[in-house]
């Protein structure tokens, strides 16, 4: 019988890997409650019309790659494809906006996507997100990024670029959008046949297409920070300033459109040059209407989102993949000496030292080949003759030396030896 196979782009990540998810994830959450933000966890499947009505109808991801399904019960529900909708949804149910006058909420946790898989892209994959509501000023925007920023020094990472822009208002964007639909007009039949349909439907679409030939005629497309009102653009020079006072490193680029109908203002994006096509490893912005078309009281908010698989392709490439090794591993010889060191190998455990042991009574010599495998630093040699003489072996794996310790004692000298290393 043929095995089952896991999904296709739904992926295993196996214990060799997870020792990069454990970092980062650490990180992430030092890093965020320092700025103020709450850890919040919201379902993986929601109703249908949250995203929607939150994402827009007209995006990709609703139109094509969500995965949506009817329950038992007749309800259209949906695997949530990001985190803003689902979080901005708890915001309201539990008005939180209610607690204080702002909110910083962060989540990490999966998201799912129909899409064709490739490297840094999977079906199912995984965010880092953080939400501030209540806040409408550029400083918030810039402290953002910022952090950000911080949060990708913490983790590791270096060599990438923010590129930031603005987006306007609803009231300067629809003169953008006619702008815009004039220029796709204009260039008539040479854009793909999605991007004909949404120059009807919703023109800022367009900058989703991932044919190569629209990316090239869009070379030449009107841009939206040349249409932004004075408001706008007094808040876009605000978040400049701020980001220069906060040392944090800016690229002004006007072709950044974020790919969901919420956002507005102020938008971002952290961009490496080494994972090819997929080289957007984190992005956000201001969406101030959302919270309002979702039901609840109309305040302002700003949030990014950071893709975990393109952090973690970016640190193997970088410093290749981490093994999480145990400490120390208990060899023995004999039925007593073995119950012995199964004893002591608990007391290592509670202690927090990482220990393995041999469970199936085999050779010393097959022992000490699964330790030097196991790539344990110390090994302790525990036999019936030592287990009479209340000592047991010390072998430092990495030196190669070895001596004999009090068994009473075994505890106390690891940690001593282990402290001067």
């Amino acid at each position: 019988m043929e095995a089952v196979q896991a999904v296709r782009g739904m992926n295993d990540i196996l214990p060799e890997q997870v020792g990069w998810w454990q970092g980062i994830e650490s990180a992430a959450r030092e890093v965020l409650e320092n700025f103020g933000y709450r850890e919040m966890r919201t379902p993986v499947a929601e109703k249908l019309e949250l995203f929607a009505r939150g994402i827009g109808e007209s995006t990709d991801i609703v139109e094509k790659e969500m995965y949506a399904f009817q329950d038992r019960n007749g309800d259209w529900l949906a695997l949530r494809p990001e985190a803003t909708a689902s979080i901005v949804r708890s915001y309201v149910q539990h008005k939180l906006h209610a607690d204080s006058g702002h909110c910083k909420f962060y989540q990490i946790g999966p998201m799912f996507r129909h899409e064709r898989p490739q490297k840094g892209r999977y079906r199912q994959f995984h965010q880092i997100d953080a939400e501030v509501f209540g806040l409408d000023g550029p400083m918030i925007d810039a402290e953002m990024m910022h952090m950000l920023d911080v949060l990708l020094e913490r983790i590791g990472i270096s060599g990438v670029t923010l590129n930031i822009n603005s987006l306007g208002c609803a009231k300067c964007r629809q003169v953008y959008r006619e702008a815009l639909k004039s220029f796709l007009v204009e260039k008539g039949d040479g854009f793909c046949g999605d991007c004909m349909r949404r120059r009807e439907t919703n023109p800022l679409r367009v900058f989703d297409c991932k044919v190569q030939r629209c990316g090239e005629l869009l070379e030449s497309a009107p841009r939206l920070i040349d249409y932004i009102c004075d408001d706008c653009r007094a808040h876009f020079d605000a978040v400049k300033d701020g980001l220069e006072k906060l040392g944090t490193r800016y690229a002004v680029n006007p072709r950044i459109v974020r790919g969901l109908d919420y956002y507005m203002r102020t938008t971002f994006e952290v961009i490496t040059d080494r994972l090819g096509s997929q080289n957007a490893i984190g992005g956000g912005g201001r969406y101030d209407g959302l919270v309002r078309d979702l039901g609840g009281p109309d305040v302002p908010a700003v949030g990014f989102a950071m893709g975990m698989e393109r952090l973690v392709l970016l640190l193997e490439q970088e410093k290749g993949r981490p093994v999480r090794l145990p400490r120390c591993f208990f060899a023995s010889l004999g039925e007593k000496a073995g119950q012995s060191a199964f004893l002591l190998a608990q007391q290592f455990r509670g202690q927090g030292i990482e220990t393995e042991i041999d469970y199936e009574g085999r050779s010393l010599k097959s022992q000490m080949r699964r330790a030097d495998k196991s790539g344990a630093r110390y090994v302790l040699i525990l036999g019936e003759d030592e287990l009479a003489r209340r000592e047991i072996q010390l072998r430092d794996m990495l030196t190669k030396t070895q001596r004999i310790v009090p068994l009473e004692n075994i505890l106390e000298t690891l940690l001593a030896v282990d402290s001067e290393k």
